[in-house]
């Protein structure tokens, strides 16, 4: 076996990425603070070819020197909108037929190998606060929440890191279905 070299990669040009059929999901951050963080996402989302990323709140847009340290220059593959409100970003995805559901610790939340993927849907999927996660009022304006069993002491993955289980996760699901 053998590493394979950069330019031996298959990698598609900017123009490409935003010309490809998408992966019929949308991120939304809801105020998350971490310039590391928001970047990786964006890195996650590239590689899946999410449809976009929505900021919200507090959470920085791009250009940003720090984002793009770990985003490596997805933030300019993959489309991103930034609102004020992270109620305004999920107005929009319900009007465009968007089903949100919040990645969070809750009640009645679906376990993440548990949680069922419609070939014909669209899906919003918001990653919160690196302490204090989804906000309420935005986990209530969900269809559901969607919860990564953990198994440890902390019951807390990093936000970008639940991010791309999450994403792999649903990504490969569809994948499967098409097959």
């Amino acid at each position: 076996m053998r590493k394979l070299k950069n330019s031996e990669l298959i990698r598609k040009s900017i123009d490409e990425f935003k010309e490809s059929e998408k992966t019929p999901i949308i991120i939304v951050l809801d105020n998350v603070r971490s310039l590391n963080n928001i970047g990786s996402v964006f890195r996650t989302s590239d590689a899946l070819l999410v449809e976009a990323v929505y900021l919200c709140g507090i959470t920085a847009t791009p250009p940003h020197r720090e984002l793009h340290k770990t985003a490596l220059g997805a933030e300019d593959s993959v489309h991103w909108e930034y609102f004020e409100k992270t109620e305004d970003a999920l107005a929009k995805l319900k009007t465009k037929g968007f089903d949100v559901y919040s990645v969070e610790q809750a009640e009645n939340s679906t376990s993440l190998e548990n949680f069922k993927m419609d070939s014909l849907k669209k899906y919003a999927l918001v990653f919160g606060n690196e302490v204090k996660g989804v906000q309420q009022n935005i986990v209530s304006l969900s269809e559901g929440c969607i919860e990564i069993p953990q198994f440890g002491t902390k019951h807390s993955f990093n936000v970008s890191v639940s991010c791309g289980i999450v994403l792999w996760d649903l990504f490969s699901k569809l994948y499967h279905q098409q097959k």
